[in-house]
């Protein structure tokens, strides 16, 4: 068993090493005459409304950008002040409440989709997400001279918190080292679909043709159903390295970190039996290895160099932490704790006041 894990572990360290050396990058600063609209789905966000919008305002290189404010039904002072930020750039619209079957999120941002479907790009973006001044030009660049229809730029995630630097790093480690991602470009799946609705850029004409995000209505994990539907319809997209465009804190607290993945972890991989098989590999390729080393097996050591390996691939690529990959086998323990904790509380998980 311990060589199977071993050989598994060393084709993730592959694969991830395959990934950093040929992921796309943005493409340098340059003028992009595109129509851009961005679409900012808030709900509860006074904390960092302004802060976003001041990022937003002040994005180079786009003379034709215009940024769309979908206040979700905030209970805070939100709206007030989103719109003292209105100008030639910046609107701000309240969503109504959400549609019967639809999500909040999605259901705002179908609202303010409805209401420009003229825009040659479409971008969706968190609230917590802060931009580079051309982030915004170099990521609409990259989509117009790859021939692609939607384009991930996955940011830096930051963790401070110890649950946040067990958990954060297991985003972009799970694609780097799983799916092998100019394969997945060129010939997309719907299965190694790698979308993430912190910044989501889509051609227009692409998101028209699937009715914009119709088809994720009462979907937790929006964006990467969003991405299987542009598969689904017979469209290609790619995640590319974001770091240097744009970074985020999701969560500040293990209960925030427990509430985020407890809402949507549970989605991730389909039905109970996919989650089982999470479940399986994040033992076996994690955990058992380190448990196996410590009595003194020589292979099941080098099964843990291999794994540890992948996640110093991830770090240097997302330019995060490289000490936390070492950290893994407890990572990978509280991976478990949060599929399992997701699964108890579907439906039960409260996030910005509702439950999901």
């Amino acid at each position: 068993m311990i060589f199977a894990i071993f050989l598994l572990n060393s084709l993730l360290a592959l694969l991830a090493l395959i990934n950093f050396a040929t992921m796309r990058k943005p493409l340098p600063a340059r003028s992009v005459e595109s129509s851009i609209l961005i679409l900012l789905p808030v709900r509860n966000e006074e904390e960092n409304i302004s802060r976003i919008l001041t990022e937003l305002e002040g994005q180079v290189d786009t003379p034709h950008l215009r940024v769309l404010v979908i206040n979700d039904n905030s209970e805070d002072r939100t709206f007030d002040i989103a719109s003292s930020h209105y100008s030639k750039r910046i609107s701000v619209m309240n969503a109504p409440a959400p549609r019967d079957g639809w999500l909040g999120k999605v259901s705002a941002l179908q609202s303010g989709f409805l209401t420009s479907q003229s825009a040659e790009v479409v971008i969706s973006v968190d609230a917590d997400v802060h931009f580079e001044k051309d982030a915004i030009a170099r990521a609409v660049a990259t989509l117009n001279e790859s021939g692609l229809d939607f384009l991930s730029p996955y940011p830096k995630q930051i963790a401070e918190t110890w649950a946040e630097r067990l958990a954060q790093p297991l985003l972009q480690w799970s694609w780097m080292s799983t799916v092998l991602l100019r394969v997945a470009e060129k010939f997309p799946l719907k299965s190694t679909v790698i979308c993430n609705g912190q910044f989501l850029v889509m051609k227009g004409s692409s998101l028209h043709a699937i009715n914009g995000f119709e088809s994720v209505a009462h979907k937790v994990l929006d964006d990467i159903e969003l991405g299987r539907s542009f598969v689904d319809s017979g469209f290609r997209g790619a995640v590319i390295d974001g770091s240097q465009l744009s970074s985020t804190r999701m969560y500040s607290s293990f209960t925030e970190v427990r509430a985020g993945y407890g809402k949507s972890l549970n989605s991730a991989f389909g039905s109970l039996f996919g989650s089982a098989i999470a479940i399986i590999f994040m033992a076996a390729t994690g955990i058992l290895p380190f448990f196996y080393a410590i009595s003194g097996n020589l292979l099941a050591f080098a099964a843990c160099i291999a794994i540890i390996g992948t996640r110093l691939i991830s770090a240097a690529s997302s330019t995060t932490r490289h000490r936390d990959s070492f950290l893994h086998p407890l990572s990978a323990a509280l991976f478990i704790y949060l599929l399992y904790f997701s699964w108890r509380n579907k439906g039960k998980v409260q996030w910005k006041g509702r439950t999901v």
